[in-house]
């Protein structure tokens, strides 16, 4: 016989997905990645490391001076950290889009968990397991009555327990049993504390936008500011600020103060300030504030905070026609220890002295130099001992010229332009140490007088519309944390079975494997086991099985776990 062998068909090959299949599928991997908890916990942590950098290095809209001077000094090194924008860190492309993937990733995982956990409440307990004897937790007691009573009992001392009661009676065996729940507190704390972070997200990118800074250097004795955009040294508005309807309000400092410990470290600081609000400028009335630097001046929706402090000269310049001109104009602290300090002055000669406003620019007066608050002298070199306005000195070098007061063109607050320096429109005249109350004259007859020094207070105006929401998420994520960390998830199970005499125990095969062997078996272990058994009278007495599962913690619960039973069943 011949065998004949049929050829197997070829297998078709295996078909491909479509390409929009594969995109779908692409998508949906990666949203399930950057939902993922450990996606967020991730992002987070690169939140925190990404703004190390704008803690460590100046930052442009801090101290724009100090930036382009810490980038000048660290060469290419400086220029390209410029680029990386690590003096905007919190503008900077990199921060912004963490912060929006945290934000994303923290929706997307929280949504589910709330939706899911809102299920669970809505579900009653699960029913009571077959053998109870395979739970971490497993004890038995006897108790006089029926089953039925015994649960009531169970039931009424469950108090803040989600529980459910089940009865059976097969074949004259009457089963009660009881599951109950407690512990989705742990749960809502949890969520708690994620979505009030993600509150925090959102408050903290509010302000941003809807929110307004100010720095303005006020001088113990000036008529000071009112709250206006062109009355800032600096000012940085949100997105959505566009400088108008800022609350209204005025302030000036009547005194400045510092006081100092015997090694040169920096006490306290000092503001006596007068100001009125919304109320106040229709009255006229002024209000006294003393600010300090952790005790902001609180109106109108914003914050007055007192940022650092410092020294103004006051020089008059006598010209030769008699007329005088008197400024007092801030100094740059340059050393932090002992408050050597830097800056510059301009003074414009009457139009008076000259014929045309050309040959009135060619002899103007600029001032440049040191302040020192308590002098020392190396020579003709000076120094500050003590940052404490002690002995008051300056060394000045003075120029006359064209200043640039009329160019139109920005000047350097602490500084003379060193490229009408270097081309001759400024010429110096005289280098001098004055102490206060001296005064040099130059060729010309022109007097330049030291008056003495005042004290200024560096402001810092604050407005935030979304502060109170992230003092609120704060302390929800506090609260949140604290809950999710002391309550426990705890499930119960009870189960009770009575026995009347000559009754079918085949339907309770926990109550009975309970029981101990009858062919001599140790049962020292299950004493409450025999003692439930029904007495041949039938003594109505009732077997409780407690079993307990601990779902959030590997220790379970020890010794309390004897203490809830007994209290279940009301054996105090």
């Amino acid at each position: 016989m011949t065998d004949t062998k049929i050829p197997e068909a070829p297998a078709s090959p295996p078909r491909r997905p479509s390409p929009v299949r594969r995109a779908v599928g692409t998508v949906r991997n990666m949203w399930r990645s950057l939902t993922a908890m450990r996606t967020a916990l991730v992002l987070l942590f690169l939140l925190a490391l990404a703004a190390v950098p704008g803690a460590l290095l100046p930052q442009r809209e801090l101290n724009e001076q100090k930036t382009e001077a810490y980038i000048a000094a660290h060469g290419w090194l400086g220029r390209v950290m410029n680029t990386l924008q690590l003096f905007e860190v919190f503008k900077s492309v990199w921060f912004t889009a963490i912060y929006a993937l945290l934000f994303i990733s923290l929706v997307g995982c929280l949504t589910p968990r709330i939706i899911d956990h809102y299920r669970a409440l809505r579900t009653p307990p699960v029913p009571v397991p077959r053998n109870l004897a395979r739970l971490p937790r497993r004890t038995t007691r006897t108790v006089d009555g029926t089953p039925e009573e015994a649960g009531a009992r169970i039931v009424a001392n469950l108090r803040g327990w989600r529980k459910v009661l089940r009865t059976r009676d097969v074949d004259g065996v009457v089963t009660v049993e009881i599951s109950a729940e407690r512990g989705y507190l742990r749960e809502l704390g949890n969520l708690v504390f994620h979505f009030a972070l993600l509150g925090i997200l959102v408050a903290l990118a509010l302000g941003k936008v809807y929110g307004y800074e100010g720095s303005r250097i006020v001088v113990e004795g000036d008529d000071g500011f009112c709250n206006t955009t062109s009355n800032y040294d600096n000012f940085r508005a949100g997105s959505l600020v566009d400088g108008t309807g800022l609350a209204p309000f005025c302030l000036k400092a009547t005194a400045v103060s510092a006081t100092y410990h015997p090694n040169g470290e920096p006490d306290e600081y000092i503001s006596e300030l007068q100001y009125q609000n919304r109320q106040d400028l229709q009255t006229g009335r002024w209000e006294h504030y003393r600010l300090e630097v952790n005790k902001p001046l609180r109106m109108e929706g914003v914050r007055v905070y007192m940022l650092g402090h410092g020294y103004a000269p006051t020089f008059t310049v006598t010209f030769p026609g008699g007329q005088t001109r008197t400024q007092t104009v801030q100094f740059a602290p340059q050393d932090s220890v002992d408050y050597l300090s830097s800056g510059a002055m301009r003074f414009d000669p009457p139009s008076s002295l000259y014929r045309t406003d050309d040959e009135r620019r060619k002899h103007q007066i600029g001032l440049e130099g040191l302040l020192a608050p308590t002098k020392r002298l190396d020579g003709t070199l000076l120094s500050s001992s003590f940052p404490a306005l002690r002995d008051p000195a300056v060394a000045i070098d003075i120029y006359e010229g064209d200043t640039g007061l009329d160019s139109g063109r920005p000047q350097n607050l602490y500084s003379l332009s060193r490229d009408q320096i270097d081309t001759g429109q400024l010429v110096k005249q005289a280098r001098v140490n004055l102490d206060v109350g001296q005064s040099t004259t130059l060729k010309d007859g022109t007097q330049i007088r030291f008056d003495g020094v005042k004290q200024f207070a560096a402001l810092q105006v604050s407005h935030d519309p979304t502060q109170d929401w992230v003092l609120l998420c704060a302390i929800s994520m506090l609260v949140g944390l604290l809950v999710s960390l002391t309550i426990k998830r705890r499930r119960v199970f009870a189960r009770l079975v009575s026995f009347p005499d000559g009754a079918d125990t085949s339907g309770v095969p926990s109550a009975r494997a309970s029981l101990p062997s009858p062919d001599g078996a140790d049962t020292s272990g299950v004493p409450s086991a025999r003692a439930s058994l029904p007495s041949p009278d039938g003594d109505g007495r009732t077997l409780i099985e407690v079993a307990g599962l601990a779902r959030t913690d590997q220790a379970g619960w020890n010794e309390d776990f004897d203490k809830l039973a007994d209290r279940l069943v009301g054996k105090d």
